[in-house]
């Protein structure tokens, strides 16, 4: 794998689409405290409709966005805290816009 994930995090709250990679990354080490090797930050805009990743790995950071055309991606609300671990599975069926909280169980963080 070029880009090697162990751990992955969904930020709660919204994020402007229109930020980028400086951006992104000054709300991971806001909310998550530091941008960890090999993590992978999670954000929504208030829509729902678009999503960005970034990942740290190790050596440089990558921002990777993606935008429904219909729908809304299924969030975590903030009864959830600030930010919640997620399990690769449950990133999987998140991004096809499935109810991924249904799949194992999220960990709350804050």
């Amino acid at each position: 794998a070029v880009i090697r994930i162990e751990a992955v995090w969904v930020a709660v709250e919204p994020l402007d689409m229109r930020a980028g990679t400086e951006t992104a990354l000054a709300r991971v080490v806001r909310v998550f405290g530091e941008a960890r090797a090999h993590h992978a930050y999670l954000f929504v805009n208030r829509r729902s409709n678009r999503i960005k990743l970034l990942v740290h790995d190790g050596i440089g950071i990558w921002l990777c966005a993606r935008r429904l055309h219909q729908g809304r991606f299924v969030w975590a609300s903030a009864a959830s805290g600030t930010q919640v671990a997620i399990s690769h599975e449950q990133l999987q069926a998140l991004l096809m816009g499935l109810p991924w909280w249904r799949i194992g169980a999220a960990i709350r963080v804050a």
